[in-house]
């Protein structure tokens, strides 16, 4: 059986990054989840504070470098993306917008994309919901319902991995997109799941958004 391709972004900046330890973290339970399905997953990591001066050589040229053309490529080949960003401003950050600029618009069309920031402040965690999802939502990419903020907090809560904190929402969202590339869409492999000709609350559909 042919294993899923999974494209890991990671905006961060700093080395060490929280950033990319949530993008990790996600990796990590999204091949967990597959593997109970009985499929595997190849994980491809695209570090964008890498690629920061050839994305903007992009803009002035129109060509990618190689190492650009290489994290492109792992991205619109890939069967699924975890896409994170730090926030700035209130948004994604400026390398995480442009990185996804210099890529074809049709690319992700249909792609599952799950997405997730980090932050100094749980303030900040709307982000993903006002900036983030209408971005791939305008890239026609499909975005599971959990999107995962992790403020600076959040890394010393402990919380149950099933079913809070941090570690909970990490463990759901990978569960959706895992679901997604199954095949069998998020809702299939989330508990109260909707069923077809099932009317959901309207504060249910409130609360699945709610990262």
């Amino acid at each position: 059986m042919t294993a899923f391709k999974l494209a890991v972004v990671s905006a961060g900046l700093s080395k060490p990054s929280s950033t990319r330890l949530l993008a990790d973290r996600l990796a990590e339970a999204t091949v967990r989840r597959l593997g109970e399905e009985g499929r595997e997953a190849e994980v491809a990591v695209v570090e964008l504070r890498d690629l920061a001066v050839d994305i903007a050589n992009n803009f002035v040229t129109g060509f990618p470098a190689a190492a650009l053309r290489e994290a492109i490529g792992a991205v619109t080949d890939a069967d699924a993306v975890i896409a994170v960003t730090p926030i700035f401003t209130a948004s994604y950050s400026g390398l995480f917008k442009s990185f996804f600029d210099v890529i074809d618009h049709d690319a992700l069309t249909g792609k599952p994309v799950l997405i997730a920031a980090t932050g100094g402040t749980a303030r900040h965690s709307l982000a993903l919901e006002h900036a983030v999802r209408p971005l791939f939502s305008y890239l026609r990419a499909v975005v599971p319902p959990t999107a995962v903020y992790a403020a600076t907090d959040d890394w010393g809560t402990a919380g149950d991995a099933l079913t809070d904190g941090l570690p909970g929402r990490i463990e759901r969202a990978a569960g959706e997109l895992a679901a997604l590339l199954a095949g069998r869409g998020p809702a299939a492999g989330a508990a109260g799941a909707a069923v077809p000709g099932q009317v959901v609350p309207f504060a249910e559909q409130l609360a699945a958004l709610r990262v």
